[in-house]
């Protein structure tokens, strides 16, 4: 029995997964994946990878399936949140506002404590970048038609001592931004 030469392929050992280092693939800023400069126009081709990505620790992104996996670029997030769905739903025993959001790969999440949001804020411009958490380590930027819709749906708590503006969903508070006073009632 000969040794196979030292150019052949080699498995990797049983259980272990062939890291296939940096693969040509892009997620733009804004959603579309890209491979080899290219975009990836087929949406099930693309919602493939999305379902084998994954974050590492170190804050990378990486398609991972159970033989091989490979590093991926991503610009901002690798998700968008394309739609908001509003209603009411019985949650923990009481009536309470329940909101979903569908991403551009057709994940339907909602907002709750697993899958929180998040709402970064320029410090320049106090211009707000709003984020779902999708699935451990994976966000969804929420775009703007849908981030007004949110804000639409906004009231003003008191955490910390702080007047804040947010949204309740499944009994969680997520703040959006520091409370405004009305300019005009301020005026008076």
């Amino acid at each position: 029995m000969s040794n196979p030469p030292c150019d052949a392929p080699q498995r990797p050992p049983a259980g272990a997964k062939r890291d296939c280092g940096n693969l040509d693939m892009r997620i733009a800023r804004d959603g579309t994946w890209f491979y080899k400069g290219s975009p990836i126009g087929r949406k099930e081709l693309v919602c493939l990878f999305a379902s084998v990505l994954k974050r590492e620790e170190d804050g990378s992104y990486m398609l991972e399936t159970p033989v091989e996996r490979g590093r991926i670029e991503v610009e901002d997030a690798p998700f968008i949140a394309v739609e908001m769905v509003w209603r009411d739903c019985e949650c923990g025993g009481a009536v309470r506002q329940c909101l979903s959001f569908r991403t551009n790969c057709d994940e339907v999440v909602p907002a709750n404590a697993e899958h929180p949001i998040r709402v970064q804020l320029c410090p320049r411009t106090r211009e707000p970048r709003p984020y779902i958490m999708v699935r451990p380590g994976l966000e969804a930027k929420i775009n703007r038609a849908v981030f007004y819709e949110m804000v639409a749906l906004a009231v003003t708590e008191t955490v910390d001592g702080r007047d804040l503006m947010g949204v309740w969903s499944e009994g969680v508070f997520f703040p959006i931004d520091e409370a405004v006073a009305d300019p005009v009632l301020a005026a008076e």
